[in-house]
């Protein structure tokens, strides 16, 4: 009777394994949306880089084509052509030194890629709980130490859009960015490891 007793007291309450994956796989949820959160910012800032890059290109060759046919005669509408496309290529380089898109798409990069192994940690976690192997002890204190990581990561990531926030919803819901079938995933193992 009394070893009956101790086992209960030791043992873990019926529903807090449930509570557990409950939460666990809440925070994964967040980790997945934030990882392809920050890669949709990168995508977005590249992108628009390399518009920027265009435009200056584009503007300098305006501009020294308007000013080359201003120094060979041609008129003042010539000239002043060249003036307004100048002044508009500076406003553009004032924006990118003071915006810088390459650097700000690098963090968000880096950003994805910590989130990532956050991500594939919280994974893990889930599964270590579902096998029932572990204490619920030691997976609440991964649980933490994953938190404390988490937090190191978003104090330092940059703030994330709207736009790449719905970029991202749409991947993940729609286009099924993280979702595979059991072919899909034997077509990348040896044969001894397939499913099908």
């Amino acid at each position: 009777m009394e070893s009956l007793e101790s086992h209960s007291q030791t043992s873990d309450p019926p529903n807090s394994r449930a509570i557990l994956e409950g939460q666990l796989r809440e925070c994964f949820g967040r980790v997945v949306y934030s990882h392809k959160t920050h890669e949709k910012c990168t995508d977005i800032l590249l992108s628009r880089l390399s518009r920027i890059k265009l435009w200056q290109i584009m503007l300098s060759a305006v501009t020294t084509g308007g000013f080359i046919a201003a120094v060979f005669g041609a008129n003042k509408i010539g000239a002043l052509v060249g003036i307004l496309v100048s002044t508009a290529l500076l406003v553009l380089n004032a924006y990118t030194k003071s915006y810088d898109l390459g650097e700000l798409s690098q963090k968000h990069r880096q950003a994805g890629a910590d989130l990532w192994i956050i991500r594939e940690k919280y994974l893990s976690l889930i599964t270590d709980l579902r096998m029932g192997e572990k204490p619920i002890e030691m997976l609440q204190k991964e649980r933490d130490d994953l938190l404390e990581q988490l937090h190191a990561i978003y104090s330092g990531a940059p703030s994330t859009t709207y736009q790449a926030y719905k970029k991202a919803q749409e991947a993940l819901k729609q286009l099924e960015d993280m979702t595979f079938s059991d072919e899909e995933i034997d077509a990348f193992l040896p044969k001894e490891l397939k499913k099908g």
